[in-house]
């Protein structure tokens, strides 16, 4: 017989899911109402304003998609794309090549920058394609590539784009909350992130913004956006224009969820998100000073890392599958493994949200110390913290 399910406690420190606040577990449990009620479409209007807040945007099209990341990713294809059009897409890891699986289904050509994993993307490769095709409609970016740990340089590379009368499209997946990202002061166009990253709130949504000149593409399309659920033209019609207005049935919203990701982000507005930018990158330096004094070197050059996500140099003779096998089974530990080209190469260390804390970063330090047969990480980290 099938009974219910309990799940164990684990300490989530890999590329995410991160560990979901218990504010946010308890604003999830609270008692579902309509989606049409009153009181829920005033919730939805705070949780737009605080999603601008977030992105740094006054942008009125902002809102979450009722769906992960991937979808969010989707609605800004799909919403500015049409057959024909060419879109060059910067790669330097797993998440750019989605960006190129969109382009291509969408009937549009991809042109490809593309630079080695674990670098960021080059600003003169970006400027030398669009010379070469003038044609080009959109740029596409990451600005925090998840598979890597690599920060790019979004605010140079929209210039760039802009220079050229290209529209952006950007993926904050990772960044959102964790480290800088000014939709308005970049001039971007076309941003999208997930709920299961540095807001520690659980999987399943995807606040995204739109500026003006992407609203006005998505106004004077020539076809129907290939998608109907995400077609942004439909769903505005429920979430409003940011006048608090009366809303049109389009979808039944994934309710308390979305109760889970308002705590998140009230929680993100009160500690300030300048303060949790910071949090964020002093966990992640006592963390790389733990793993340096253990002898464990991180992939990116330090210019380029994200704070909230560390991709570990595997060391030699270190067995990858067995030693994250040890971590979750004998201490509850999660981690990631490397993804693509660095599949074997390197563990992915996530110090998101709520779980970017000194305990997570002693923790987690103290079973790779053990597993590894070596010491002093703790106190190496504790004393970057003093």
């Amino acid at each position: 017989m099938i009974s219910s399910f309990h799940p164990p406690q684990r300490t989530l420190l890999g590329p995410g899911p991160s560990d979901v606040s218990p504010r946010v577990l308890a604003a999830m449990a609270r008692p579902t109402i309509g989606h049409l009620d009153p009181e829920f479409i005033r919730m939805m209007d705070e949780t737009r304003v605080l999603i601008q807040r977030t992105f740094r945007t006054t942008n009125e099209l902002t809102l979450p998609i009722s769906a992960p990341g991937s979808a969010g990713m989707e609605a800004c294809f799909s919403n500015l794309i049409e057959a024909g059009d060419t879109v060059v897409v910067c790669i330097n890891g797993v998440f750019g090549n989605r960006m190129v699986e969109n382009v291509e289904r969408m009937g549009a050509t991809a042109v490809k920058v593309e630079d080695e994993w674990g670098t960021p993307i080059d600003p003169d490769k970006l400027r030398t394609a669009l010379g070469q095709h003038p044609e080009t409609k959109i740029v596409a970016m990451v600005h925090a590539e998840t598979s890597t740990g690599v920060r790019s340089d979004v605010e140079a590379l929209a210039a760039i784009a802009r220079e050229h009368d290209c529209l952006t499209i950007v993926d904050a997946v990772t960044s959102f909350g964790g480290i800088e990202l000014d939709v308005d002061g970049w001039g971007l166009d076309a941003v999208y992130s997930g709920s299961q990253k540095c807001l520690s709130c659980a999987p399943g949504l995807s606040p995204v913004t739109f500026g003006p000149r992407a609203v006005e593409v998505i106004k004077n399309r020539t076809t129907k956006s290939q998608s109907w659920f995400l077609d942004l033209n439909l769903v505005m019609g429920y979430w409003g224009d940011g006048s608090g207005g009366g809303r049109s049935y389009h979808h039944t919203a994934p309710i308390n969820s979305l109760y889970g990701l308002h705590e998140s982000l009230v929680i993100l507005h009160e500690e300030g998100l300048d303060n949790a930018i910071t949090r964020h990158y002093r966990n992640h330096l006592a963390l790389r000073t733990g793993l340096e004094a253990i002898g464990l070197s991180l992939l990116v050059d330090e210019q380029y890392r994200l704070p909230q996500l560390n991709t570990v140099v595997i060391p030699d003779g270190a067995d990858d599958a067995l030693i994250r096998r040890r971590l979750l089974e004998d201490h509850n530990v999660e981690i990631g493994a490397g993804l693509g080209a660095l599949g074997g190469k390197v563990w992915r260390v996530g110090l998101m949200g709520h779980g970017s804390n000194p305990t997570n970063v002693y923790r987690c330090l103290g079973c790779l110390e053990g597993l590894l047969g070596e010491s002093g990480s703790v106190a190496a980290a504790r004393a970057s913290y003093d």
